[in-house]
């Protein structure tokens, strides 16, 4: 079977992930476990117009979706950073399994009203929340180095094409036999992927160092990010993206029913044509981003989503509709799979559950509240009103931060390296004792100081970025170009994790800060823990 596939798929290229059997089974499993997602959230939001005509609580459906997500997107990506990742995964599924069974136990008997569903659909966000962060963590440890960059493209596709055949196979059942035969089928396809976690050869790693504590992981990744300047205008722009464009999706089922008039299989017309677009958009990725820089596509993405919203809402017919919808699926996925994969690639090994869990927050944030807002707008005027201002929105919010650009801040080097200033203590020191003063001392040539300033502007980020809790730079008010670089970590365990955490962009920096130093030895490090007082 491998000789096979390493024929098919040869030994480089995007597909060559695939041919490692433990990241092909996982890496399907994550796409059938997010197929299971979107064709819940279709089933739901359909479901949800059989149950009241209230557009606000049919737009509420992808709220009670999204939100989760925003809630318990850091303390998950903790959790996946810091405990076994099988057995976390492994019960995310399983809850998962359960909460579809209790659908379609609801559906079968007749008694799920509106909020029931609500309830139940908020209860299935809360195991997608705990879920998502985990196969991002676990992807370096399937592939070898070499493999781990198509490796990331490929879960980035997974969780795009899983956004098309989803809603598309949820809408066929719904046309052909009905909304609880989805749920049934969610609940089966949950259980397999569950059987097929469970089969997983998982090698957990053991630490020489105890685990991070709960609070200080989730301090640590939201500092991480929030130092990154490329996370942040990618947080932003995932935000302000899906604020923008789910309001097409979570409105979809009204705009079928009530403005086209039609029924199920119109709806599945549009959620075809939507998925067909994105198809075809996503097999062009590749050759596209050779010619248009990254920035520059999401940019054109989302001018040509707004225009094409818009112009569903204003076409006279579903011939004119369904084409439209066909472009609205090649902009959305051509953003959204750029913003993702410029995630991935900019968060290091160590942090990545947590960091993609945040923006995962960002754009289900940007969805749930999207879907209210956009609903809240549909109720009081109409959906065409509320679609057209959505799209007015978009073309606002795109030309106000236009000159945040994710290609403004280069990808840095996360490859891990071993620093050179490794701590050799005269004394027994407990693990969890702190806090932990580092002091550096530099002596910089006046002719160098605005230079060794701007790279301890980038230092700092970096000191903060490994967890530090605080960092300073001093002066000295005698002696011009005298330096004392102050940073504390909370305990001496989180102070040594540092040095599983330097990569080759921190030892670049630590190279040229010694460029500077004028002294032939390097700046002298003193360590200093925090001493106990007696009364």
């Amino acid at each position: 079977m491998r000789a096979y596939l390493e024929r098919i798929i040869g030994q480089e290229g995007w597909l060559s992930p695939l041919r490692f059997d433990t990241f092909r089974a996982l890496w399907f499993t994550w796409l059938i476990a997010n197929i299971c997602m979107w064709m819940n959230d279709v089933a739901a939001a359909w479901t949800m117009t059989s149950l009241t005509t209230s557009t606000t609580l049919i737009a509420l459906v992808q709220t009670a979706s999204s939100l989760p997500v925003l809630l318990l997107g850091v303390p998950s990506g903790a959790l996946a950073d810091i405990i076994n990742r099988k057995h976390y995964f492994l019960f995310t599924q399983i809850w998962l399994a359960i909460n579809a069974t209790a659908l379609m136990l609801f559906i079968a008997v007749g008694t799920l009203g509106p909020y029931t569903l609500l309830f139940l659909t908020f209860t299935n966000g809360i195991g997608l929340a705990m879920r998502w962060p985990i196969f991002s963590a676990v992807v370096p440890d399937l592939v070898p180095k070499e493999s781990l960059q198509p490796a990331l493209a490929l879960n980035a596709i997974a969780m795009n094409t899983s956004r098309i055949v989803g809603p598309l196979a949820a809408g066929t059942i719904i046309a052909l036999a009905g909304s609880q035969y989805v749920f049934a089928l969610n609940m089966v396809l949950s259980l397999i992927t569950t059987a097929i976690v469970m089969r997983w050869q998982y090698q957990n790693y053991v630490p020489a160092l105890p685990g991070e504590r709960f609070i200080g992981a989730m301090r640590v990744g939201m500092q991480h990010v929030w130092q990154s300047n490329r996370m942040r205008i990618i947080i932003v722009r995932a935000f302000l993206f899906f604020l923008q464009s789910t309001g097409l999706i979570a409105l979809l089922p009204v705009i079928a029913k009530d403005h086209f008039e039609g029924g199920a299989n119109t709806f599945t017309l549009l959620l075809s044509c939507l998925g067909l677009g994105a198809i075809i958009a996503g097999s062009q990725l590749p050759h596209i981003r050779k010619r248009i820089k990254s920035s520059d596509l999401i940019n054109y993405g989302v001018t040509v989503l707004c225009i094409a919203c818009a112009g569903v809402v204003l076409a006279p017919n579903l011939w004119v509709a369904s084409p439209l919808m066909m472009v609205c699926g090649m902009a959305w996925i051509s953003v959204a799979n750029s913003l993702t994969t410029a995630a991935q690639v900019t968060l290091p090994s160590w942090v990545r559950a947590r960091g993609m869990s945040i923006y995962q927050m960002s754009l289900m944030g940007g969805s749930a509240l999207g879907a209210g807002l956009w609903g809240k707008i549909a109720s009081e005027l109409d959906v065409t009103s509320s679609i057209l201002i959505s799209s007015a929105f978009g073309l606002i919010s795109l030309f106000l931060i236009r000159k945040f650009r994710i290609d403004n801040h280069a990808v840095e080097d996360l490859t891990p390296v071993c620093p050179l200033e490794r701590p050799h203590p005269t004394q027994d020191i407990e693990l969890h004792a702190g806090p932990v003063l580092i002091s550096i001392e530099y002596c910089i040539h006046h002719d160098h100081l605005e230079d060794f300033r701007k790279i301890m502007g980038k230092t700092r980020k970096s000191r903060l970025r490994q967890g530090a809790l605080s960092w300073s730079l001093f002066e000295d008010a005698e002696h011009t170009g005298k330096f004392v670089e102050n940073f504390v970590f909370e305990t001496w365990a989180d102070y040594l994790r540092r040095f599983d955490r330097f990569t080759a962009e921190d030892l670049a920096m630590q190279e040229e800060r010694h460029r500077h130093h004028l002294d032939s030895h390097p700046p002298k490090v003193i360590r200093r823990i925090a001493s106990r007082l007696k009364e």
